[in-house]
């Protein structure tokens, strides 16, 4: 069975994660499915993506499969991560890419959804982001992407607690674009999709380019990064890293320390 259906409807293409006894975690393979099918719709000259889970699914995605993360000494979430090349290849698709959602999005799948560039969400969906929960240190690019989609405010209560926003608050937030009755989610995304595509398809590249990259115009100087990056060193090289991977496979609460 696949874990991602490919599948284009004249110029609007869908990706649908179908892995849900695994709750669609971002393995290196469903992300090796999930660029694959957008690098296909860029050479049929897709002009809108949608990107979804199968309806009525409780779980959208449980983000970074644990499993592939590795063992402490080695950056968790370095720029050959899987996630990393999956979020590039989304801000660098020419035509629009749509994330449906429903059910609830873990983790690193929060930021594979704010990575895209119009969100519908059913009433049910919610968004936790989660490293904390692990002691995972999440990566600079990661953040950025956080913050383009609401204030800082927002994303310290979600980095520091990884409680679930619901779809109501992120719609008010400016979070996600509209908030849909799930059984008129599908009409709505498809029909947005629909609209888009009939609009002019290299202007709508170009704007979305130069959103791309306006949206990372963000000054760091290099002694900045190099701290960041020091300070995320000490983390995955931390007791406390070890103890929530652990924690994580063994289906137990982590005991954190501070060390």
């Amino acid at each position: 069975m696949s874990i991602a259906d490919i599948n284009i409807d004249g110029l609007v293409g869908t990706i649908t994660l179908t892995n849900p006894a695994k709750h669609n975690v971002l393995s290196a393979a469903l992300v090796d499915h999930i660029v694959a099918g957008l690098r296909r719709m860029k050479s049929e000259k897709v002009r809108a993506a949608v990107l979804r889970a199968p309806k009525g699914v409780r779980v959208w995605s449980a983000g970074h499969d644990v499993s592939e993360l590795p063992e402490s000494g080695r950056d968790p979430l370095g720029w050959d991560d899987p996630l990393r090349h999956l979020v590039r290849e989304i801000e660098e698709f020419p035509a629009p890419v749509l994330t449906m959602v429903e059910g609830s999005v873990w983790g690193g799948a929060c930021e594979l959804v704010f990575s895209s560039d119009l969100i519908v969400a059913a009433p049910d969906a919610t968004f936790a982001v989660t490293p904390a929960k692990l002691g995972v240190p999440y990566n600079v690019s990661g953040m950025l992407t956080f913050l383009n989609a609401t204030t800082v405010r927002i994303i310290k209560e979600m980095t520091f607690t990884g409680r679930p926003v619901s779809a109501d608050r992120a719609e008010r937030l400016g979070m996600v674009n509209h908030v849909v009755p799930a059984e008129e989610i599908e009409d709505f995304t498809y029909e947005l999709a629909g609209a888009i595509a009939q609009n002019a398809p290299l202007a709508i590249a170009v704007m979305k380019e130069q959103l791309r990259i306006l949206a990372g115009a963000h000054p760091m100087s290099p002694q900045g990064f190099e701290r960041v990056q020091g300070l995320r060193r000490a983390v995955y090289d931390s007791e406390d890293y070890s103890e929530g991977l652990r924690a994580f496979k063994e289906k137990r609460k982590a005991r954190f320390r501070g060390v």
